[in-house]
């Protein structure tokens, strides 16, 4: 098993569907036990990172979670944890429990684990298409204006191929002198490469928007607060020679500063100088209320 980063060998690529349906393809492990999946293609580990990509794994659990509730159900709610990094030389395993069945919602939770030990939990709640009755109540902010998409063929994160399944473009920071962090603004445009098929259905864009949620997300807490979010240089080797796994890592973060306008490590940390991440989270608190339904009606 080492070094063999999916359960059975990944089939050939299917053209009638998106790059990033074919990146979320997961394998159902019937002849295990219900309800288990495993990733069907190697996943993604970006250069000097700690492990796997973060939305592989939480799209991948969305995606087997939605397997496992009819057609008609859309998520509404995900709480998810980063419990350990994930190993990508190694297949993730996908476990779903039934919390929860009910007419106009239900309850999953999904454990992604590696060698026993879970790496991601999450718990989602699903709700019926048009189950809050005829009348509901909705808004959203607006698009800014004169917002230029990012082009099809370019993208700001890519994976090691230099292919990632994504396009992205950074918006300037709105606020962005303010002295006041939660002033200030980050926004980005992302959108999934070519078009997902009519058989993923709605699932598959859903399972496309976790993956691409993991991408800048929490990049806003460093930027906000004016940190240097890089990472210290890697200590050359001994003998003076640079390995390829270095060097695609040092490619990698050169694309990835000059993406935001940093060149060289001239902002680096150290005495008088911006400070380094160490570790960070960002923690969401989100009030959940029943959805509103017309008199008489059950659910």
């Amino acid at each position: 098993m080492a070094d063999r980063r999916t359960l059975v060998r990944p089939p050939p690529l299917d053209p009638n569907k998106s790059a990033i349906e074919n990146v979320l393809e997961l394998t159902e492990l019937t002849q295990i036990g219900p309800d288990m999946f495993t990733n069907t293609r190697p996943l993604w580990h970006p250069p000097g990172a700690r492990g796997i990509y973060g939305g592989a794994v939480i799209a991948q659990c969305l995606a087997a979670a939605q397997q496992t509730v009819p057609t008609n159900f859309s998520v509404h709610s995900m709480h998810c944890y980063f419990v350990l990094a994930g190993d990508a030389t190694i297949p993730v395993m996908y476990y779903v429990e039934h919390i929860r069945e009910g007419k106009s919602f239900a309850t999953r939770t999904v454990q992604a684990k590696q060698r026993g030990k879970a790496i991601f939990t999450t718990t989602m709640s699903f709700v019926r298409e048009n189950s809050g009755g005829r009348k509901t109540v909705n808004h959203a902010v607006p698009l800014p204006q004169n917002i230029v998409p990012p082009d099809e063929d370019g993208s700001e994160v890519d994976d090691e191929e230099g292919n990632g399944p994504f396009v992205s473009k950074r918006i300037e920071i709105l606020n962005k002198d303010s002295k006041d962090p939660h002033e200030k603004r980050t926004r980005q445009w992302i959108k999934a490469k070519g078009r997902i098929s009519p058989q993923g259905g709605h699932q598959a864009h859903l399972s496309a928007l976790a993956y691409m949620s993991d991408s800048y997300f929490i990049g806003t807490v460093s930027r906000i607060h004016d940190l240097w979010r890089f990472g210290t240089p890697p200590n050359p080797p001994p003998n003076g020679k640079s390995t390829p796994e270095m060097e695609h890592r040092r490619q990698y973060m050169r694309k990835l500063k000059e993406s935001e306008g940093v060149h060289g490590d001239a902002e680096n940390v150290g005495e008088g100088k911006r400070p380094e991440v160490g570790m960070m989270g960002v923690v969401r608190l989100k009030e959940e209320r029943p959805v509103a339904r017309a008199p008489g009606s059950k659910l």
